[in-house]
């Protein structure tokens, strides 16, 4: 079984590469959605993926109320300083969430079936995961946003 320092591990990496795609654009191009169908902004995509982290964590593994607007996530713009500033502050929760994990307890809860999580019972542990799965694959949709914004405004 992983260790709560490998799995934070995991988890960090791909916030700091999110963070770094977000901070290498800038105020204007994070906000930039890119001409594909369906794109999210860099922006949004990481305010989805701290909205991921502070529900599944921490109302389903810690039991804290979360209020969560996952539309808004995707609808979110703004500077991105203050956006990794919420990234430090997650990543500071989410370890605590994980130190206090039960991995095989069952949830502090159940989540909407519109937030599109596992379609079957979960305990901390898989909810953890979810968090981690969720992470990896925006690091990566994210990394090609930053390629197609960047094309765009590069001759």
């Amino acid at each position: 079984m992983i260790t709560e320092d490998d799995y934070l591990y995991y988890v960090d990496r791909a916030l700091d590469g999110m963070a770094a795609i977000v901070a290498g654009l800038g105020d204007r191009l994070a906000n930039t959605r890119p001409p594909l169908p369906g794109a999210n902004s860099p922006y949004a995509l990481l305010t989805h993926c701290l909205g991921v982290t502070s529900y599944w964590a921490g109302a389903l593994v810690a039991g804290r109320e979360v209020a969560r607007d996952r539309d808004g996530e995707f609808a979110s713009a703004g500077p991105v300083g203050p956006l990794l500033e919420d990234v430090t502050a997650v990543r500071a929760r989410l370890a605590e969430d994980v130190r206090a994990a039960v991995p095989a307890a069952g949830l502090r809860g159940t989540p909407p079936a519109s937030f599109l999580g596992p379609d079957c019972r979960l305990t901390q542990g898989a909810a953890l995961l979810h968090v981690y799965e969720e992470l990896a694959q925006h690091h990566g949709q994210m990394e090609i946003l930053r390629d197609a914004i960047l094309a765009e405004v590069t001759p």
